[in-house]
């Protein structure tokens, strides 16, 4: 089940230490393909391994390299016939789960306690990234590009099942309702996106910075206000910021029997908030954690709509160049979602 690394790849050593380290040759299992990656999307959590060497509670121990959102081709594929042939564009699936347990069972095998992501260091040893020129992947974890689909747009797979999560956590999704998404980052924008897609009537978007906003408007949202602003009532908030400023303002928003969807990462400790909202208004609060399945119909979805999802890429950079790519990625103002070209 474990994706391993192979050639040179991004290999994060502690705060502000990055290395092109060469990973060994490893011979693939009976259930493993080789991949030669092409693009990995840089995450806010590559960005905080790289710069503070932790992200949450998961503290960098050991060298590891970064990436989850990994996307290239088969070389060869899997002996035993599982997965995709070779020569097949794929996403890489990031996460590794017992498949045993009741919510893998369920359906919702991204709240296995099992569970272990590409690139994380929430456990040790750490697990392993995918920023390198090649990858051994179990084949069950390969999910096909559709045709005509450029590696480069695909790259957005992961980060768009994460948004494609969040929205299914609403239970009468937002077709002909009014909808915020407060922070327009990479995930923030693709929900736009998604939300504009599932026939939302309104997409109100909030962020710190012009930049943003702008592409915002251009995949979907039909107003966009400064954060700190006044905000209209909605129905349903998609808090993707990560900010307990945004959250507040988000349960201020919301209209009687509104609810909350929190996908952005909060502090730890010391959030305040005004969820006494929560009880005069009724109002019905979730998460959203990473995704569970498969990639398919995300890229499928972009694959239809690709003109819409391609505003959302802004660079592309080697891995020569990548604290680089990790400085733009670490700046919201002038970046949304920065790739490394690895092929």
């Amino acid at each position: 089940m474990t994706v391993i690394p192979m050639g040179l790849a991004l290999t994060v050593l502690g705060p502000g230490r990055l290395e092109l380290r060469r990973w060994p040759e490893v011979e693939p299992g009976p259930g493993d393909a080789l991949v030669d990656v092409a693009y990995g999307g840089i995450c806010g959590s590559d960005v905080h391994y790289w710069q503070r060497g932790e992200v949450g509670e998961s503290v960098l121990r050991d060298p590891m390299v970064l990436g989850h959102e990994i996307v290239g081709t088969v070389r060869h594929a899997a002996a035993d016939g599982s997965g995709p042939p070779a020569g097949t564009a794929v996403a890489v699936h990031p996460a590794q789960t017992c498949d045993v347990c009741p919510h893998c069972l369920g359906g919702r095998s991204n709240l296995c306690a099992e569970l272990r992501y590409l690139g994380s260091a929430a456990r040790r040893p750490h697990t392993q990234g995918g920023f390198a020129e090649r990858l051994v992947v179990p084949g069950a974890r390969l999910t096909p590009v559709p045709e005509g689909l450029d590696l480069r747009t695909a790259a957005l797979a992961e980060p768009a099942s994460v948004a494609r999560h969040a929205l299914a956590r609403l239970v009468d999704g937002v077709r002909g309702r009014t909808v915020l998404i407060t922070g327009a980052g990479p995930i923030g924008l693709l929900t736009v996106a998604l939300a504009h897609l599932g026939g939302a009537a309104d997409i109100i978007v909030t962020d710190l910075h012009p930049r943003p906003l702008a592409i915002a408007r251009r995949v979907g949202a039909t107003h966009t206000v400064e954060a700190g602003s006044d905000l209209p009532p909605v129905d349903v908030a998609l808090e993707s910021a990560g900010s307990p400023a945004a959250l507040a303002a988000a349960l201020r928003a919301l209209r009687p029997g509104g609810t909350l969807v929190q996908t952005g990462q909060l502090p730890s400790a010391g959030v305040t908030a005004p969820f006494h909202l929560a009880v005069t208004r009724e109002l019905s609060i979730t998460g959203s954690s990473r995704f569970a399945g498969d990639m398919t119909d995300a890229l499928a979805v972009i694959s239809a709509h690709r003109a819409l999802f391609a505003p959302i890429i802004s660079a592309e950079h080697s891995p020569g160049d990548a604290a680089a790519a990790l400085t733009s990625a670490a700046d919201p103002a002038t970046s949304s979602k920065v790739l490394l070209r690895l092929g």
